[in-house]
C-alpha cells in the first residue's frame, strides 16, 4: 500500500494540505468498519447465517463496484489525452506535477445531462478523474479555464491525498452507511481536496459559484457574500443539513476558501 500511496501523492505535501480533522475522522470510520467486521466474523463462527456473511462480502463488493465504475467511464466517456482536449490534459498533468505525483492519472469527459459534477476514483493501481460534460464546457465554450483548473486540481487532489484507494474505501464502507459518520469524513476530505486545488489555481476558486447559481449565472454571484453567510445563516437545521451531507454546504465551503487562515468547518 505504501508504494501505491507514494506513487500517487507526496506524503509531506499531503500533511500540509490535509484538513486537521481528516486523519482522526478516518481512524474513527475505520474503527467502526472493523468492529462490524469482527462482530460479523464472531457471529459467522457461531453459526449465524445471513447478515454476518453479507458484511464479510464487503471487500468483494467494493472491488466490484469500483471496477464497474471505472469500466463505465472508459467505454462511455471521452478520454482526455494530449491529442483529445490537450489543454485539459495539460491541466491534469500540471496538477500532478504540482502535487509531486509520479504518474498522471487518467481523465475522462462523461455525458452530464445538465448536471455539474466531477469525481475521482480508482481501480487496482490505476487512478482517474471523470468530469461531466456540462462542467467541462465551462473551461471551453464558456471561456473560464481557471474554473476548470480548480475543478481538476480538486479531483487530482483527492487522488494525491489517498482518498481513492481500495483499502480506504473498504475501511470506511460500514461508516458510510451510518448517517453523519462517513459523511463527516467526506466533508473533511473535500476541504483537503479544495486545499490542493487552491494551491494549484487559487483564482479558480471563483468558479465554484457555478455550484450555487449554475454555469450561466455564476459570474454574477458575489463569492464573498456567499462566504459571509456562513457566519449569519446558522441554526439547528443548517447544521443538520451539513451533518448529513457528504460535501460541505456551500456557505461553509466558500468561507473556508475566503479565509485561508482557518480550516473548513466540518460540523
Amino acid at each position: 500500500m505504501g508504494i501505491i500511496t507514494r506513487r500517487w501523492g507526496d506524503p509531506h505535501l499531503g500533511r500540509e494540505l490535509r484538513h486537521p480533522l481528516e486523519n482522526r475522522l478516518l481512524a474513527m470510520c475505520v474503527a467502526v468498519t472493523w468492529l462490524a467486521v469482527i462482530g460479523a466474523v464472531s457471529r459467522a463462527y457461531a453459526g449465524e447465517p445471513g447478515e454476518p456473511l453479507l458484511l464479510l462480502s464487503i471487500p468483494a463488493l467494493v472491488y466490484f463496484v469500483r471496477g464497474q465504475l471505472f469500466a463505465r467511464q472508459r467505454i462511455n466517456g471521452v478520454r482526455i489525452t494530449e491529442d483529445q482536449f490537450p489543454e485539459a490534459y495539460r491541466m491534469v498533468a500540471d496538477a500532478a506535477a504540482v502535487f509531486n505525483m509520479r504518474r498522471v492519472p487518467e481523465a475522462y469527459v462523461v455525458l452530464g445531462n445538465g448536471v455539474l459534477n466531477a469525481f475521482a476514483s480508482g481501480h487496482g493501481s490505476r487512478r482517474y478523474v471523470a468530469i461531466n460534460s456540462d462542467l467541462f464546457e465551462v473551461g471551453g465554450r464558456l471561456a473560464d479555464p481557471d474554473a476548470l483548473r480548480f475543478v481538476i486540481g480538486h479531483e487530482v487532489g483527492h487522488i494525491a491525498a489517498g482518498h481513492t484507494s481500495f483499502l480506504r474505501h473498504f475501511g470506511i464502507s460500514v461508516a458510510n452507511v451510518i448517517p453523519g459518520v462517513g459523511s463527516t469524513l467526506g466533508r473533511a476530505q473535500e476541504y483537503t481536496a479544495d486545499n490542493h486545488a487552491h494551491l494549484f489555481c487559487p483564482e479558480g476558486a471563483q468558479g465554484l459559484r457555478m455550484f450555487v447559481a449554475g454555469k450561466y449565472l455564476y459570474t454574477a454571484v458575489d463569492f464573498d457574500a456567499v462566504a459571509e453567510r456562513a457566519r449569519t445563516d446558522t441554526g439547528f437545521f443548517v447544521l443538520l443539513v451539513n451533518l448529513l451531507s457528504s460535501h460541505p454546504v456551500n456557505t461553509f465551503r466558500f468561507a473556508a476558501l475566503a479565509d485561508r487562515g482557518r480550516p473548513g468547518r466540518v460540523l
